[in-house]
C-alpha cells in the first residue's frame, strides 16, 4: 500500500520530492482531477506511469508546470499564440500543445510536440517546482476510465504501482482540462474541458 499524507502536511512536499527523484510514482491533486507524476527526466519512471495507467504508448504524458518560466525547460520555438492562452488562463485548467526540445525523452512523447499546463494549485506547484519546475503527471486512473476526484479513487485505481498519496479531499473542478494546440498556426481543440472554445478565441481575436 502507498504511503499517505495530507496535502498541507509539512512533510507533504519533501516526501513527495524524494519519492520523484528515486523513481517512484506520487499522486497528486489539482484544480482540475487527480494526477499521478514522474519524474520526466527518467525514462523508466514514466514508464512506471504509462505500467500503472495500462496507457497505450502512442499516447504522451503531458507535463505540469510550476511557473510560466518553465516553459522554455521543456519546450521550444514556442508560437506567440501559447503565450497569450498561458497568459489568460494559467493557473487553470488549459493544456496548451507547442513544440517540445530534442532532449525530452522519447517515452514522455514521441511526437514533435508536448502538452503543457500549469494547476491552479499552489501546493502542488510547490511539488512540482521543487522538482525542477517540470512533471509528467497524467489523470490518476487506469486509461479510459473515469477521473478521480478523490485520493481514495486514484488510490484504488492505481494500488500498489504508487509510492505516495497526496491527500488534497475533493477536486474542485472536476473535468480534464481543455487541450489548445496552436502549432500549426492556427487553434485545434483537441479535447473539450472547462475553457471553452470561444474564450480561447477571444483571447486569439480569432
Amino acid at each position: 500500500m502507498p504511503d499517505w499524507l495530507a496535502i498541507h502536511d509539512p512533510q507533504a512536499v519533501p516526501e513527495a520530492v524524494a519519492v520523484i527523484e528515486a523513481g517512484g510514482l506520487v499522486i497528486l491533486p489539482t484544480d482540475t482531477v487527480y494526477g499521478v507524476g514522474a519524474d520526466l527526466w527518467r525514462p523508466g519512471a514514466v514508464q512506471a506511469l504509462y505500467d500503472a495507467k495500462r496507457r497505450p504508448p502512442e499516447r504522451a504524458i503531458p507535463i505540469l508546470l510550476a511557473d510560466p518560466a518553465d516553459m522554455g525547460k521543456v519546450a521550444r520555438d514556442v508560437p506567440d499564440e501559447a503565450y497569450r492562452l498561458a497568459e489568460a488562463f494559467w493557473p487553470g485548467p488549459l493544456t496548451i500543445v507547442v513544440p517540445k526540445r530534442p532532449e525530452i525523452p522519447e517515452i514522455v512523447s514521441s511526437l514533435p510536440t508536448i502538452g503543457l499546463r500549469i494547476p491552479d494549485h499552489p501546493l502542488t506547484r510547490a511539488v512540482i517546482h521543487a522538482c525542477g519546475g517540470a512533471l509528467a503527471v497524467t489523470s490518476a486512473n487506469l486509461s479510459d476510465e473515469p477521473a478521480a476526484l478523490t485520493a481514495r479513487e486514484a488510490a484504488d485505481a492505481l494500488g500498489d504501482a504508487v509510492v505516495l498519496v497526496l491527500d488534497g479531499a475533493t477536486c474542485p473542478g472536476g473535468t480534464p482540462s481543455t487541450v489548445a494546440d496552436v502549432t500549426g498556426g492556427e487553434l485545434r481543440v483537441l479535447r473539450r474541458g472547462p475553457v471553452s472554445e470561444t474564450s480561447l478565441r477571444r483571447v486569439l481575436g480569432a
